[in-house]
């Protein structure tokens, strides 16, 4: 899949979810976008790395002890 397909699923997703507000104004929405979308491309790396951190965060251009905070943060890893 391309990244143009991607940014269009996403955008799909959007528009769904202002749809489903009908008219509620939405808060916090980068927020909730980023974490809605940061877990599972975390989970998905790092089985594709076999759960190999170093490789995973390089894969995804960062440093080791931030893809750990994050992997932390979504309760990926304890």
């Amino acid at each position: 899949m391309s990244q143009q397909n991607i940014e269009t699923c996403i955008r799909a997703k959007l528009e769904d979810y202002f749809r489903d507000l009908d008219g509620e104004t939405p808060h916090n929405l980068h927020d909730m976008v980023i974490r809605l979308v940061e877990k599972p491309v975390l989970e998905l790396v790092m089985q594709k790395a076999d759960h190999n951190q170093s490789r995973a965060a390089e894969w995804l251009g960062l440093n080791r002890n931030t893809l750990r905070k994050k992997l932390l943060d979504h309760g990926l890893i304890s």
